[in-house]
């Protein structure tokens, strides 16, 4: 039996599909196989692999199922990203970072990392499902930010409010353990829309367009520090293609 919001959706198609049908027809598809880096690569053209003279993009690698990052020299980092390009999509991915390293999700992602980023700044004044413009300029939104350990944060006012307080976040976030975030990018100038597990964290609508319509998806290891023995690890990594199809 068809979901009865995807046989309205059907039912008024002859009036344009909308972006909401889009995403209710769409199914998530792996972008990860869990066994090797196929269907990636690793970029050195960004700010956070000068270490290296930018020759090298830190180090990737596939462990236990999951993309493992870190920086292959003292404050050598970069990014990997899809060969494939993406419009309007959402993706989902299960991460398990350790306490320390700055990451980050990239959506739209260029070869030298300008992308609209949502944040996987894992450390202790950092921010996870925030949001922030990547080499375009910098600024975005965030709500939170950790106080000093995975386990406690601080709400920050924002135009879109944190959806839980502080006393329930250990409830949300489980560190040491793999937990689900998710983030979805449509339009242009984009909206996008973050999750933790199923909770929404944020929603910000950009005020002009600064950027092309399609782009990788890309994980990040930062440069900067000495962040060698410490690591990010990312799995389960899917998309859902939200364009919607010619007419």
């Amino acid at each position: 039996m068809k979901h009865p919001r995807l046989l309205a959706c059907l039912g008024a198609a002859a009036l344009g599909v909308t972006a909401a049908c889009v995403a209710l027809a769409a199914e998530f598809e792996s972008l990860f196989d869990g066994q090797t880096l196929k269907g990636w690569h690793v970029s050195a053209k960004t700010g956070h692999s000068r270490a290296s003279g930018n020759t090298s993009g830190g180090k990737w690698v596939v462990q236990d199922g999951a993309i493992v990052g870190s920086q292959d020299i003292p404050g050598n980092g970069g990014i990997i990203l899809t060969d494939e390009l993406f419009g309007d999509f959402e993706v989902e991915l299960e991460m398990n970072n350790d306490f320390g390293p700055d990451s980050g999700l990239f959506l739209r992602s260029t070869e030298d990392g300008k992308a609209y980023q949502a944040m996987i700044d894992y450390h202790g004044r950092g921010n996870l499902m925030g949001i922030y413009l990547e080499g375009l300029g910098g600024g975005g939104a965030s709500n939170f930010n950790f106080d000093g350990a995975p386990d406690r944060i601080k709400v920050r006012t924002n135009a879109f409010p944190l959806a839980i307080q502080p006393e329930d976040w250990p409830k949300l976030w489980r560190h040491g353990q793999w937990n689900k975030l998710r983030a979805r990018i449509v339009g242009n100038p984009p909206t996008i829309t973050t999750w933790i597990g199923d909770v929404k964290i944020m929603e910000w609508t950009d005020t002009q367009k600064r950027h092309p319509d399609k782009g990788s998806i890309a994980l990040q290891v930062h440069g900067g520090g000495d962040l060698t023995k410490q690591f990010v690890r990312y799995r389960n990594i899917k998309v859902k293609r939200l364009d919607a199809p010619a007419r």
